[in-house]
């Protein structure tokens, strides 16, 4: 049973990533209005019959959405009866359906009454939770055979509160990006990674402040992501999981930048589009795995912390009741 729920999990979180690069490919190409403002039918028909582009990538995304949620909720039941004694399974559980529905009902009303494009920007973000939980999920699944050596990892606090504060950071540049999008603000600046060429010039409308604030923060997590990974090459050498996962991390966040630039010099190329959505999507799911780990890390202190308190104790035992020397 371990070695099928394995397997599930794997192709949930795969099916996860699709559900996340459909719905950027519907905004991309402008094919949320695909259906008319029917949902789930198109067109109020269950087979449509006038086919366009628009209607393909959508009814497209909202069947990969469908059955992906047929599939982590089977993974959530699953979970929850097979490790459930793991204590971050059920919170997981509930976290990844729950926010796929959330995400669908949000879609939903967008197709119904039309949302403004703030709202619609966090489609993307509730998504990505999703993502994240299932993918947590996943490696709680693959830690039963003791894949992941976490059990003894402890973090420095000054580690904690840059794990935390990026990937809080990591969904705000993920929500602007977002908004670009929805805002279709992409190519409002013709150039990277100044807006125009050789202007220094603050941006004159609510695109550009858009666009540029999300390269500003774009630039920002990137500087943020090299410093702590140098921080990590240098402490945890003998951690493998925060050693390799921050350069993992940077790797991503370079990736997820040039991207972004690309998505510019290539005049929005929707290959170069999704692949700048999925770096994204891979490293807050690294950041989300660095999160479950602080939360481990606290467990093993206090591990630690006993088993350095029961050895004082037993060292003043002996102290207080000497061997008594035979003559």
């Amino acid at each position: 049973m371990t070695k099928g729920l394995k397997k599930l999990a794997v192709i949930t979180t795969i099916g996860m990533l699709f559900v996340l690069l459909g719905g950027a490919l519907v905004t991309k190409t402008d094919s949320g209005d695909g259906c008319g403002q029917s949902w789930p039918l198109c067109h109020g028909e269950l087979i449509p019959s006038n086919i366009d582009t628009a209607l393909i990538i959508e009814l497209s995304h909202r069947v990969v959405s469908g059955v992906v949620g047929i599939l982590v909720l089977l993974l959530s039941v699953l979970s929850w009866k097979k490790i459930g004694h793991i204590r971050e399974t059920k919170f997981l559980s509930i976290l990844s359906f729950s926010f796929l529905v959330i995400q669908g009902l949000i879609g939903a009303a967008a197709v119904i009454w039309g949302q403004s494009d703030f709202v619609l920007a966090i489609h993307f973000g509730i998504s990505l939770i999703s993502f994240a939980a299932v993918l947590l999920l996943t490696f709680l699944i693959f830690e039963i055979d003791k894949k992941f050596e976490a059990e003894k990892l402890i973090i420095d606090n000054r580690m904690k509160k840059h794990i935390i504060g990026l990937t809080i950071f990591s969904f705000i540049v993920v929500y602007t990006g977002a908004l670009v999008r929805h805002l279709e603000a992409s190519m409002i600046c013709p150039s990277w990674p100044l807006c125009t060429p050789g202007n220094f010039s603050l941006p004159t409308n609510i695109y550009e402040w858009v666009q540029m604030g999300h390269r500003a923060l774009a630039g920002i997590i990137f500087l943020w992501i090299l410093y702590v990974m140098v921080l990590a090459i240098r402490h945890y050498q003998h951690q493998p999981i925060m050693y390799y996962g921050w350069i993992i991390s940077f790797i991503l966040v370079s990736l997820q930048v040039m991207a972004g630039a690309l998505v510019i010099f290539t005049q929005l190329n929707i290959f170069i589009a999704l692949l700048h959505a999925l770096f994204v999507s891979l490293l807050f799911g690294v950041f989300s795995y660095f999160v479950l780990l602080v939360t481990r890390s606290k467990k093993n202190e206090a591990k630690l912390n006993n088993a350095i308190q029961q050895q004082l104790d037993q060292k003043d035992t002996i102290s207080d009741h000497p061997a008594t020397v035979q003559p």
